[in-house]
């Protein structure tokens, strides 16, 4: 029986789980991005840009994602701001998790010595030059473990998105269960699928932070 169900319903689980892996990279991006900004911002010598950058950081980090969606998708409408679920819930996650990024990036930035970029500095190199050039690239080598860790919680966290209907493999996941009532088969599945793409996705990380690391030691 538990076969025959799962047969039945792994087509529309995969379908959701294609989703899943959209939401998750698109966020992943966005929270990037956003995040290295509010890095660059926390570390810079004007106090005012650094303070508004920690403020921002610890305004999202004390929302809970659910509450930002929320906010996204029900809230932004009421001001003229219409997004389509998938929108709300990729914006959603990668404003969240963009404090965390934030927060990857400031400790790889800070674990730089400072003597490397006096040296740049004696090069004739100012500013941009030297964060592009000297800074960030070993700033993430270093931050290079909790980035990867980031990305698997997001992986996993995608499924808040079901909370504002987009189809993902958690939503597909309910709504399978609602009209057959197979909940044990219906969960173990989606359970199983969560780890077929969170496992391999850490021991790629984990492959690539070994590879990353020889590499430094050269």
């Amino acid at each position: 029986m538990f076969l025959q169900n799962a047969m039945d319903f792994l087509p529309i689980l995969l379908k959701g789980a294609v989703i899943t892996l959209q939401v998750t990279a698109a966020s992943f991006l966005l929270s990037s991005l956003i995040g290295l900004a509010l890095a660059l911002m926390m570390v810079s010598r004007y106090r005012a840009l650094a303070l508004a950058g920690t403020t921002v950081v610890n305004v999202i980090r004390g929302l809970p994602i659910i509450v930002q969606l929320f906010y996204i998708y029900f809230v932004l409408p009421d001001f003229g701001v219409q997004l389509s679920a998938f929108q709300a819930g990729v914006i959603g996650l990668g404003i969240a998790y963009s404090a965390y990024q934030a927060e990857n990036f400031r400790a790889g930035i800070q674990a730089i010595h400072q003597g490397q970029i006096e040296a740049a500095e004696s090069l004739g190199m100012r500013g941009a030059m030297v964060m592009r050039r000297v800074v960030l690239p070993q700033a993430f080598r270093i931050a290079l473990p909790p980035y990867g860790n980031t990305l698997v919680m997001m992986l996993k966290d995608s499924s808040l998105v079901s909370t504002i209907t987009v189809a993902e493999m958690t939503r597909a996941g309910q709504l399978i269960a609602s009209s057959t009532f197979e909940n044990m088969t219906v969960y173990t599945l989606v359970a199983l699928l969560y780890l077929a793409m969170s496992l391999p996705l850490s021991f790629a990380l984990r492959r690539l932070e070994a590879r990353i690391g020889r590499r430094s030691k050269r």
